[in-house]
């Protein structure tokens, strides 16, 4: 029973602030109009008009024909609070959202973004917000990742408990327990910062690596956060070294996406030589086989040397 009558004060309270914002853009509107549009009798709506009231916002009705609610004129939001520039912001970030996570929410939350565009200021406000595509879904890869997200994003709302299988980096496979606390998007990949009750602390769950997810009826009592570490600059420049590799033109771009373009150097015409940032271990030296024949270690020595004893490796892996 409690539930309910929390999902039902949700609901009423999600109904008034959209009444709210329906009386903000329209000069007037009928009880019988609302009651239609959110599914609920007239007197349910001449409820809430009395609860909008109350909380200070005051809505006058007319009788008649053409009459209905309206929110008196001097309590009316200047929709020019918000430039062109801010509302275009928003609506990018929103639609930018919507694409990955879908929900009731986000799709609310742009239409009433949308009501406060006048009319003299929509096309121009579109032309802008449409200047940046932002698509966070990924060209290919796992497709279970959405699923993920609506049950980890249910779990975030109801403080349910989830559970699931979840795989390290070495592939070894563990049942957890956790406690969901944040959706993290980083680098192109998403993470749910939980606390795990197997390992009695806080954890990033990498969503590529949960198998089985499923959110228990149990509801957890929320614990003092603590939020993730996402930024490892200090780290890694404690970490890194710097080596030498040679590329040829045709892997340029790919190798963009780990370092600037002002560590290039020509070599000749189809070559660049790149001082390239190194950590050793397999991450890296992946990084580096990923270029394939494209491009070649020329230094230090003993990083060289490590890449050919990988290839041996692979090489005799292939002669079996």
């Amino acid at each position: 029973m409690i539930k309910k009558d929390v999902r039902r004060y949700h609901m009423k309270i999600d109904r008034l602030v959209s009444i709210i914002m329906i009386l903000l853009d329209k000069k007037r509107i009928g009880a019988q109009e609302l009651s239609e549009f959110f599914e609920v009798s007239p007197r349910t709506i001449y409820r809430d008009i009395d609860t909008i009231n109350m909380a200070g916002i005051p809505v006058f009705s007319t009788s008649g024909v053409g009459g209905g609610f309206e929110i008196m004129e001097k309590y009316k939001i200047d929709r020019k609070v918000f430039s062109t520039a801010d509302l275009s912001a928003i609506l990018m970030g929103l639609s930018s959202l919507s694409s990955m996570i879908r929900g009731d929410e986000l799709v609310n939350a742009l239409a009433k973004v949308k009501s406060f565009i006048p009319a003299d200021r929509a096309k121009d406000i579109d032309l802008k917000t449409n200047q940046i595509l932002i698509d966070l879904s990924p060209w290919m890869g796992n497709r279970n990742i959405q699923a993920s997200l609506d049950i980890i994003k249910t779990a975030l709302e109801e403080s349910k408990l989830l559970t699931f299988e979840y795989a390290d980096r070495y592939g070894n496979r563990t049942g957890r327990k956790a406690e969901p606390y944040q959706l993290v998007l980083k680098s192109s990949h998403w993470y749910c910062q939980g606390y795990c009750h197997k390992r009695n602390d806080f954890r990033l769950f990498k969503l590529s690596r949960i198998a089985n997810l499923q959110i228990q009826e149990e509801i957890f009592t929320p614990r003092a956060y603590q939020k993730p570490q996402l930024d490892f600059t200090d780290i890694m420049a404690t970490l890194q070294t710097t080596i030498k590799i040679r590329i040829h033109n045709s892997i340029m771009d790919r190798v963009l996406d780990y370092c600037t373009y002002e560590l290039f150097s020509t070599d000749d015409d189809e070559h660049y030589t790149v001082s390239f940032p190194f950590i050793e271990n397999d991450y890296y030296y992946n990084i580096l086989f990923s270029f394939g024949d494209k491009c070649e270690c020329l230094e230090p020595l003993h990083i060289r040397t490590e890449m050919k004893r990988r290839i041996h490796d692979l090489a005799t892996l292939y002669e079996k």
